[in-house]
């Protein structure tokens, strides 16, 4: 029986996500409060590793992960995870993208309405015993333009609160299709168009490359006067310094913040103004969303260690649960075909395509290019998985495409992958038969029958006499007995080829006498180990 995957909590989170993964068979410590340093020392032999924001998982963490599969983050933002640095190690990266969604919406809206109505001032003046009515006199938000800079999950949840609210809202998100908008009832707007609108904007986008300090002082000079800032997503999202100017310079009449470029903030000059109210962080923090978050990634992990489904994953196609049975054996089937050209490809591969045709074309074959992809550069890379395959590809000028179709052809579901290299293309086909066992098919364009075992000979040859009997006899004579023989040819006296399965190893002086015969073009071991 296989060793049990072990998971280590490195983050105080809801006791449910332990009891959840103890109840499905994983081994779980909780380990709260590491640095990367000691959470480098405590890593090793751990197949999973679960946080929220505190832990820092960097590169030098994943580096001393001697068996790490996988990296989950009870929460949305994954900003605390290299995750370039757990792809490249085949790790993949999980979260939780809706469990904390309607939570983060309503402490947007919140702090909207403490903005609005300038609460949180109006508190402390009551505390220290004065009635400044007049002072304090705020604005509606029914009528106003709400301008949501992404409109994702919790954007979209935002949108429907603020016209619940009587609010107009458009929306600034490059990935928001027309019919989404539609759907969601927002008009959908450049950035610069709804700075130049918006009365107040919220921002719901993610902290990467293209959004990092996409609210600037250009994008403050472009706003209309008196406009009000919103922040529940990512401090590094706004620019602090520049808000700070436009808070003073009257450009922006109010910001409400709960995330900062630096946490804690310190002694942040936007601190001191008046006209900012302030959160640590706030966004997912119910009990409601922590239970929820929780229960989700440790769910999620569950399934991936235990079945290989793979759930809101950020760095590889994912699986459902219910999907990993049925692609199971199609992921076997992927890996062969992978494998099989992958050991026989000499050069570097330029492209790789994948075509998928019948039942296979209905499936959620992305992660099934990954795979095969994965197979083919095994022989060639490190290290190399589902996970990282995609970009080690890229990483080698590699063009990868897949295409579907729906057509059936001579077989019930097919999956054909060539490699071309600059030398040549090699193409191979296979499918699944009735007991759901992968066989190769086609070679080249040649007709093959054949399953792909643990030793394999793979034979290329002119179809004149002799050929067959000279390799049973070389193999006869080295003790080597035949498991199974396909052959395959193109037309009567042309090309054509031979899959061997043999019981044994073919050892290289045998192989050397078989390569020398004058009707063999080429010789080659295979061996086909089963998914990685």
């Amino acid at each position: 029986m296989s060793e049990r995957p072990r998971v280590l909590i490195a983050d105080p989170m809801s006791a449910a996500a332990e009891a959840i993964l103890s109840g499905r068979g994983v081994g779980v410590d909780v380990e709260t409060g590491l640095g990367p340093d000691a959470l480098a020392a405590a890593i090793a032999g751990y197949d999973g590793l679960l946080v929220r924001s505190s832990t820092a998982v960097t590169a030098g963490v994943l580096a001393a992960a001697d068996r790490l599969r996988l990296v989950g983050r009870a929460g949305v933002g994954v900003d605390n995870i290299d995750v370039a640095a757990a792809t490249a190690r085949g790790v993949v990266v999980m979260n939780t993208p809706f469990g904390n969604a309607v939570t983060t919406a309503e402490h947007a809206i919140a702090m909207m309405m403490a903005l609005a109505r300038q609460i949180p001032g109006a508190d402390r003046s009551m505390r220290s015993g004065k009635w400044e009515k007049a002072r304090f006199v705020g604005v509606e938000l029914a009528g106003k333009t709400l301008g949501l800079v992404g409109c994702g999950a919790i954007g979209s949840i935002v949108a429907s609160r603020a016209q619940g609210l009587r609010m107009r809202v458009i929306a600034a998100d490059p990935f928001l299709s027309a019919e989404r908008a539609r759907e969601l009832g927002v008009e959908r707007v450049e950035l610069p168009d709804l700075m130049r609108r918006a009365d107040i904007v919220s921002v719901h986008a993610p902290l990467n490359d293209s959004t990092r300090g996409l609210l600037g002082a250009g994008a403050f000079a472009a706003a209309r006067d008196g406009v009000r800032l919103v922040n529940c997503a990512r401090g590094g999202i706004v620019d602090e310094a520049a808000l700070h100017d436009a808070l003073v310079g009257g450009k922006v009449a109010g910001a409400a913040l709960d995330v900062f470029g630096v946490e804690p903030p310190g002694d942040s000059p936007l601190l001191a103004l008046e006209n900012v109210v302030v959160t640590p962080h706030l966004g997912a923090s119910t009990a409601e969303a922590r239970e929820k978050v929780a229960q989700q990634i440790a769910e999620q992990a569950a399934d991936f260690l235990i079945h290989g489904a793979v759930s809101n994953a950020v760095n590889m196609p994912s699986i459902a649960a219910e999907e990993a049975p049925l692609l199971g054996p199609y992921m076997t089937l992927v890996e062969r075909l992978g494998s099989f050209a992958g050991q026989l490809t000499r050069g570097g591969p330029r492209a790789v395509s994948i075509e998928y045709e019948g039942h296979v074309a209905g499936l959620n074959t992305r992660p099934l290019t990954s795979a095969a992809l994965a197979a083919l550069l095994r022989p060639m890379v490190d290290s190399v998985n589902a996970v990282n395959a995609p970009v080690v590809a890229h990483r080698r000028d590699i063009a990868v495409s897949e295409t579907r179709h729906d057509r059936r052809g001579d077989y019930p579901t097919l999956v054909r992958l060539a490699v071309a290299t600059d030398r040549r293309t090699r193409e191979v086909a296979g499918t699944l038969f009735a007991d759901d066992r992968a066989r190769i098919v086609s070679i080249k364009g040649i007709r093959i029958d054949a399953e792909p075992t643990e030793h394999m000979l793979y034979i290329a040859n002119r179809d004149v006499p002799g050929v067959i009997g000279f390799l049973g006899n070389a193999l006869g004579d080295a003790g080597i007995n035949i498991a199974t023989f396909a052959l395959g040819r193109a037309e009567a006296g042309g090309d054509a080829i031979a899959l061997v399965s043999v019981d044994q190893p073919v050892a290289p002086d045998v192989l050397e006498a078989i390569r020398a015969h004058e009707g063999i073009d080429r010789a080659a071991l295979l061996r086909f180990d089963g998914p990685a």
